[in-house]
């Protein structure tokens, strides 16, 4: 006999207290008593995030009387056998500004369903309903998810309305974030299928418009890459829309991708303000980072490694393969506004240097490979320190560089017959098209260089061995030339340094980060002393630290007055030259 299906509501109860009411109605729960969990971790942000701490208060009922309920684990709940229907309520505190948990106030309510919705163990693979309930402060808020509208059914919402909502399982139910409030909203439709942006916060002549056209171009680019003859979205798997939600404060950067939606972060001075020609370099930052998680659609959501098919959101899923999936992505965002034609060549040209000079600006590279950082990003990518860039290698950079690596490599070996496209297209072909249609299967750990040589007839073990799971740089200069692009080395300044990345907190002039081998590290000083004098000068920005060092040679030795802690220390710094760490790249005319 078919069962009910399991309902949750959601109610922005108390704006000013940012809290979130939750009602779990199971119509038939385990005669043995139901065991709920709610993950330990969102998928893309490799990282336990513990979010039943949260969860602030909880009770069970079942035909109005009290059912008792207690925690068996960190994230873990048992109800005592019900003699009927199950009801749990309970209560999230939700004030976590980031694409990853739940926020709440009286301009907008936004959360994700793995901080919110408790999952019934045992039920999972039901069909779920989902009642979202308006605040009491206002009338005026809607409602944007890619959830699906429980049309049909008494109650069901209306295209941004309040009311129920449908998820095919709990997996579904999870995967697509919700916002309410009063948002600047935009629509656009890209090979058939609807897009709508949404952005939240105060932002004085935004411009929709514009946005929206560069943001078509895109997503056309990217469905026409997948599929260049369907030109099908895969996102009408799962929803009938898709849905970038962004958050935008003064000083935000930030994303995570869904199946049918992702959620942002922005900076206020990277938007475009209608009627001004120039959006700035900062406007390009905001693009690659929507191309960055509308490409995770594909790769990532569908296309997973083995270790996420199914997920289990209970523990780290350790994984070798994000240098694929993190770093393909970072290599393809950028190329995908090229492709586009939402930027020129010298933008890709700088975006790409700019990548280049942060992969080569620390020693972290060459004591961890982009393997070793995929499998390690529970424990040491999400909890970086002081010392991480000497530590610490990014599999979203490096990544990046080892996939520029391999379609040129492939591009060279294949006499410009095939390219990384091939690769990952193959990819979505075999583990990515029918992924939420049958059993999932995901990418084995070691499938990579027998994928390539399959897709494209070339043979990138040895690559791949070197520059993936080993530490060597890839070698971007001569493969660079090759294809007619100069790559050079300069100084950023002109002015001696200290080898040494600062910031300015609290009223403080800090040394963020020394690095590893450097003339700061050489001369004594240690990542969070408080730097406040040059010979004798008082310092407090970089401005004033770069006006002192360029009174000084290389070799010079300046005298350092910092405070470690409450203790004022000095120490005798011999300047290095100007690193020359920033990358550039120019087209050739003629290829080398």
């Amino acid at each position: 006999m078919k069962t009910e299906p399991i309902l949750y509501s959601v109610t922005p109860f108390d704006p000013s207290g940012h809290r979130l009411a939750v009602v779990l109605s199971i119509p038939a729960p385990d005669p043995a008593g139901q065991a709920l969990a709610l993950p330990a971790w969102i998928p893309g942000s490799y990282l336990i995030r513990d979010f039943s701490r949260q969860v602030e208060t909880i009770s069970a009922a079942s035909r109005g009387k009290p059912v008792q309920i207690r925690k068996t684990g960190s994230h873990r709940w048992l109800c005592e056998p019900a003699d009927g229907p199950l009801t749990v309520e309970y209560t999230v505190y939700a004030w976590d500004l980031s694409v990853r948990g739940a926020h709440v106030d009286e301009t907008h309510a936004f959360f994700n369903g793995t901080s919110v919705f408790l999952e019934a163990e045992g039920r999972g693979g039901e069909p779920c309903l989902v009642k979202l309930c308006p605040p009491p402060h206002t009338k005026k808020w809607r409602v944007h998810t890619s959830l699906p509208e429980a049309a049909g059914l008494p109650g069901a919402a209306r295209r941004h309305g309040f009311g129920l909502y449908r998820a095919s399982s709990y997996d579904d139910l999870i995967d697509h974030p919700v916002e309410m409030g009063t948002p600047q909203a935009v629509s656009f439709t890209a090979h058939g299928a609807e897009h709508e942006m949404v952005f939240t916060g105060v932002i004085p002549g935004l411009d929709l418009e514009r946005i929206a056209a560069d943001t078509k171009k895109i997503c056309e680019a990217q469905i026409e890459f997948f599929e260049p003859e369907a030109r099908k979205p895969p996102f009408l798997d799962s929803a009938d829309r898709y849905v970038f939600m962004t958050m935008v404060t003064g000083n935000a950067y930030g994303g995570l991708e869904h199946r049918a939606s992702t959620a942002l972060m922005a900076s206020r001075g990277d938007l475009p303000v209608a009627g001004r020609a120039d959006a700035g370099e900062g406007y390009q930052t905001f693009l690659g980072l929507v191309s960055h998680e509308y490409f995770h659609t594909w790769n990532v959501k569908r296309i997973k490694p083995a270790a996420f098919a199914p997920y289990d959101l209970s523990r780290e899923n350790h994984t070798r393969l994000l240098w694929v999936f993190e770093g393909f992505t970072s290599y393809y965002d950028d190329l995908m506004l090229l492709r586009s034609g939402v930027i020129q060549d010298t933008d890709y040209l700088r975006l790409l240097g700019k990548t280049i000079s942060n992969v080569h600006g620390a020693g972290g590279r060459l004591k961890q490979s982009v393997a070793e950082s995929s499998f390690d990003a529970w424990t040491r990518y999400y909890k970086q320190d002081e010392n991480s860039p000497n530590a610490l290698v990014s599999y979203y950079t490096k990544g990046a560089l080892v996939a520029l690596g391999l379609d040129l490599l492939i591009r060279e070996r294949s006499g410009q017959q095939r390219c990384l496209d091939d690769v990952m297209r193959l990819m979505w072909r075999r583990f990515g098209r029918d992924f939420y249609r049958g059993a999932p299967v995901g990418v084995p750990e070691d499938a990579m260089p027998e994928l390539i040589l399959e897709a494209t007839g070339v043979d990138a073990a040895e690559f791949i061995d070197r520059h993936a799971y080993g530490r060597e740089d890839v070698p971007l200069e001569p493969m660079l030339a090759a294809s007619g692009i100069r790559l050079e080395w300069k100084s950023a300044s002109d002015a001696p340094s200290l080898d040494a990345r600062m910031r300015a907190a609290n009223g403080e002039f800090q040394f963020a980060t020394v690095l590893e081998g450097g003339a700061a590290h050489a001369g004594g000083v240690s990542a969070g002393d408080v730097l406040v004098a040059v010979d004798g000068l008082r310092v407090a920005d970089n401005a004033g630290l770069e006006r002192l060092l360029r009174a000084r040679r290389p070799g010079d030795v300046v005298q350092l007055h910092v405070f470690r802690r409450d203790e004022l220390r000095a120490y005798s710094v011999r300047l290095n030259p100007p690193a020359r760490g920033e990358c550039v790249l120019t087209r050739s005319q003629v290829p080398a």
